[in-house]
């Protein structure tokens, strides 16, 4: 798997300051995509090993609230399959830390073939962005049609459940 881009310190993709990595590689070509350069699987560096020890090197300081996996798209096959064991790792050596997931899949679509990814991930914002319904007052998101789904409850509820960003402090959705 390729990366687009590494934000060390970013506070517009999910709570808190976050790391957010973008990866490359996209089958969804939205119109209106804000980062069409990453729909290039070859495009940026290698997510290597040394990549990746160095970024959860870097989540040992003290003021990351999570990390937030964005792209490209983090849920196409062949980067899910790079993508999961960096997030176990994150689960291993950060349990409070929280993982949001940006995807054009929803939710439903990842059900079967990401559940392993969608169980180590605390927010999913799904669905692609639509031009038509983009609103850039929208918390986290692009378009209207684009869910925040709070997965932890989701879980427990056995439905889809919205993410409220007043409901709890986001130490408290780590698994």
């Amino acid at each position: 798997m390729h990366y687009a881009d590494i934000h060390a310190h970013d506070i517009a993709n999910g709570p808190g300051i976050r790391l957010s990595l973008f990866v490359s590689g996209c089958t969804h070509h939205c119109p209106g995509c804000f980062n069409a350069a990453a729909q290039d699987f070859a495009y940026g560096e290698v997510f290597s090993e040394a990549v990746q020890e160095a970024l959860l090197d870097r989540l040992a300081a003290p003021y990351y609230s999570g990390v937030t996996l964005l792209g490209g798209e983090p849920m196409e096959p062949a980067n899910r399959a790079a993508l999961l064991p960096f997030v176990k790792a994150i689960r291993a050596r950060y349990p409070k830390l929280t993982i949001w997931c940006y995807s054009g899949y929803t939710y439903e679509e990842l059900l079967g073939p990401a559940a392993e990814m969608l169980a180590a991930l605390d927010v999913l914002v799904d669905g692609e962005f639509e031009q038509d319904k983009k609103d850039i007052t929208l918390l986290y998101r692009g378009s209207s049609n684009q869910r925040l789904i709070d997965l932890n409850e989701t879980r427990a509820a056995g439905a889809v459940v919205l993410w409220d960003p007043g409901s709890v402090s986001m130490s408290a959705m780590a698994h």
